[in-house]
């Protein structure tokens, strides 16, 4: 009898073709490999049941001391996935709407790793957080994601899962640095073991993630994984619309500048008491925002956008010279301007990237002139439709 290096566990056969496991030398006397058979249900081979599975995932029960226990098997050796920037809240739809945005994001790596335990999730090595993010999976956004995303799997991975996390986003940036990484994690782990969980189940995972970082919201994480916009009815239970942008005009300026708002702070300078004005006027314009995107027009999007009368007026005074900004974004060709997130981004909505290069120079100075602030990253951008994706490295 011989024990699988892998998968640690009970068992009376070698595997066969297992991707990323070394074959041993020996092999048991009349033990196959064999295709797998829609027709067939189960197969048992000295004290093992293998039970195919749909879309060429297989799933393999093993006779122990303890039971009858499953087991997931991969089918890759190892996975990247790419987790794109968010623009969440959008002003007035504050925890409730977001939208994913092109250009830069996380890259996470998922492997077999055979040293772990199965569904075991090991954080191998970070890139580009300047050594500030915990390498304990159960401590870090990919980590959290990757080992919720295991939970949702109809058996356990047969294998440990290595992480590896190449951060592309800068933390605190209000960009959705965490979401990427969760969004990046959840579905290079589900498409290492052949993606049994639809997209849409991977925000779950996400949002448990998210929620030990800045909170419990799906404005980031939806978009994140889905792409496009995403209307969150509600997180619990898990409610989500996407919000079809009507046409191709919708750019977006974006300046982060050198100043660091983590989101639990920002998140604590929130009112616990809203006038009803306010709320009136968030909801017209909650309303307005989800009808410029429903029918493709960036100037009601725009306008929308910098009409929020409850968040951005605590949070706006936290960004050195933000108002400034905001304003010079206008009188530079801007639909409107808002915080991205929890800041310190600043984002803008314009018609096209032409007048877009006039706003992001006049942002960059306001920053610098009025709040002192030297700019860490200036871009323009359009929307990423698609979302969380496997990436060829």
């Amino acid at each position: 009898m011989h024990q699988h290096a892998c998968a640690r566990r009970p068992t009376f056969v070698l595997r066969h073709g297992c991707v990323g496991r070394q074959a041993h030398a020996l092999q048991p006397i009349g033990v196959h490999c064999r295709q797998t058979n829609p027709h067939i249900s189960k197969i048992v081979v000295w004290g093992r049941i293998e039970t195919p599975s749909v879309h060429g995932r297989r799933v393999v029960s093993v006779q122990s001391a303890e039971g009858l226990k499953s087991y997931l098997d991969p089918i890759e050796s190892s996975v990247s996935a790419f987790g794109p920037a968010t623009v969440a809240n959008l002003g007035p739809g504050f925890d409730w709407l977001g939208c994913a945005i092109d250009g830069e994001g996380d890259i996470v790596t998922a492997r077999v790793l055979e040293e772990a335990a199965p569904g075991e999730v090991v954080i191998e090595s970070i890139e580009g957080d300047g050594g500030r993010l915990s390498l304990d999976a159960a401590q870090n956004c990919a980590g959290i994601a990757a080992i919720e995303t295991v939970k949702l799997f109809a058996a356990v991975p047969s294998c440990g899962i290595g992480i590896t996390l190449k951060k592309g986003l800068p933390l605190g940036s209000g960009m959705g640095s965490s979401a990427a990484s969760a969004a990046a994690a959840a579905v290079a782990v589900n498409a290492l073991f052949g993606n049994p969980l639809s997209k849409e189940a991977l925000v779950g995972p996400g949002l448990i993630s998210e929620s030990t970082v800045s909170g419990f919201h799906a404005d980031n994480i939806a978009p994140a994984v889905l792409g496009g916009f995403v209307l969150v009815r509600s997180c619990d239970p898990l409610d989500l619309q996407a919000l079809a942008y009507g046409s191709d005009d919708l750019f977006f300026v974006l300046v982060n500048p050198k100043f660091e708002a983590p989101t639990a702070e920002m998140r604590a300078v929130l009112p616990k008491e809203v006038p009803m004005a306010s709320v009136v006027n968030n909801s017209s314009m909650g309303a307005t925002l989800v009808a410029g995107i429903l029918e493709g027009r960036a100037p009601l999007v725009g306008r929308a956008l910098d009409s929020d009368w409850i968040i951005e007026p605590v949070r706006g005074p936290l960004i050195p010279g933000f108002m400034d900004v905001k304003k010079a974004a206008k009188e530079a060709g801007a639909f409107g301007c808002t915080i991205s997130g929890a800041g310190p981004t600043a984002v803008a909505v314009v018609e096209n990237e032409q007048v877009g290069q006039h706003v992001m120079e006049a942002m960059q100075t306001a920053f610098k002139s009025s709040g002192n602030l030297e700019t860490n990253s200036a871009k323009i951008v359009k929307l990423d439709q698609i979302g969380a994706r496997v990436v060829a490295l």
